[in-house]
């Protein structure tokens, strides 16, 4: 019986010293893997405040372009305006103005040179030049 006993003492030392390494080896797998891991995490982390940083440059970049379109919107209408008051000092500018709605209202040669004092050339040429 001691035989007997000292055989399962020694399959039972076996069974866990297989069972240990076993545990190790998985264990070291494990950590592998967890390695992997942490350098993807970090990675990841790494592209993410890039991607922060290229988003704020954006963001700022935008701001500056719409405060830019915003001056240079005002500075057309500002000269859109000054245009208009010029062509309202000029009496024969009024006259091309007045002669430029009417072609857009559809008028015809001998309508611009009646109303609008043109000569035949020029209520010609402005015809072509604003029907297309």
């Amino acid at each position: 019986m001691g035989d007997e006993f000292l055989i399962a003492a020694l399959v039972c030392a076996i069974a866990c010293l297989v069972l240990v390494l076993y545990l190790q080896k998985q264990s070291s797998k494990l950590k592998t893997k967890v390695d992997a891991l942490t350098v993807l995490v970090k990675e990841s982390d790494r592209q993410r405040e890039a991607v922060k940083r290229e988003l704020h440059e954006l963001r700022s970049g935008t701001i500056g372009v719409g405060r830019r379109v915003v001056e240079l919107e005002k500075k057309l209408s500002k000269q859109s305006d000054m245009l208009e008051e010029a062509s309202q000092q000029d009496p024969q500018a009024k006259l091309y103005s007045r002669a430029l709605k009417m072609v857009g209202l559809g008028a015809g040669i001998e309508e611009l040179m009646q109303e609008c004092e043109l000569p035949k050339a020029e209520a010609e040429l402005i015809l072509r030049l604003h029907r297309k």
